[in-house]
């Protein structure tokens, strides 16, 4: 329902350097971490790595006059108006009323349109045949995925992403998630509370995923 628009809060200031439970999570979750490098392929583990299906990644940013680093999760930004569902030929990328942006697999060619539209670099191609997935996730050879902020979870009764609630079982609490429309929920207020940034303002995209501290 357009009666709510689902997002993210992260504050870069509370991601720890070298923590990566959020992405664990995200790969656990998704059944990712069982999609291992194919068995007798000719690929050595570096190839595969950079080939390997990734929903969220860990970003290191570094300001060059004063040296600070800044470690950050870069996922899918569930963008008001997402250019990937612009370009793509056959309606797989597609904006659910609620905000979430998602890729229906049935109907994904596997053409990649998407992937060279975002700006955030945020999609995956599956190259090699899936064998191993958990059942709500209909992964495939040929086709394009990326972060669904966990809306299974929901529907399951479950609060939060599995990403943010690995974040605040590690303690850090750098990550928020809820209703943007919900001036009462815990992320509007905390967007109230402290500036925020969008990465790419200038693209006009209105993303659901902001920053804090960059």
């Amino acid at each position: 329902t357009s009666k709510v628009r689902w997002g993210m809060l992260v504050d870069a200031n509370k991601c720890a350097d070298g923590c990566s439970a959020c992405v664990e999570a995200c790969n656990t979750e998704n059944g990712l971490d069982i999609h291992t490098n194919p068995a007798g392929a000719d690929v050595d583990s570096t190839k595969w790595d950079q080939q390997k299906p990734v929903w969220m990644r860990s970003v290191k940013l570094k300001d060059l006059q004063s040296g600070k680093i800044t470690n950050l999760p870069m996922m899918c930004q569930h963008c008001e108006h997402p250019p990937c569902q612009d370009v793509c030929p056959t309606g797989a990328s597609f904006r659910r009323a609620d905000g979430v942006v998602l890729v229906d697999r049935h109907t994904c060619i596997g053409c990649r349109y998407c992937m060279m539209a975002c700006p955030y670099k945020a999609r995956s191609f599956a190259h090699e045949v899936v064998d191993n997935k958990v059942d709500f996730q209909p992964r495939g050879k040929g086709t394009v995925e990326s972060c669904t902020m966990c809306v299974h979870r929901g529907e399951e009764g479950k609060s939060d992403p599995a990403c943010v609630e690995a974040c605040n079982s590690a303690g850090h609490k750098a990550m928020y998630f809820g209703d943007l429309k919900d001036s009462n929920s815990e992320i509007s207020t905390q967007l109230k509370k402290y500036p925020s940034t969008q990465i790419r303002a200038d693209l006009g995209l209105n993303p659901g995923v902001r920053y804090r501290g960059l």
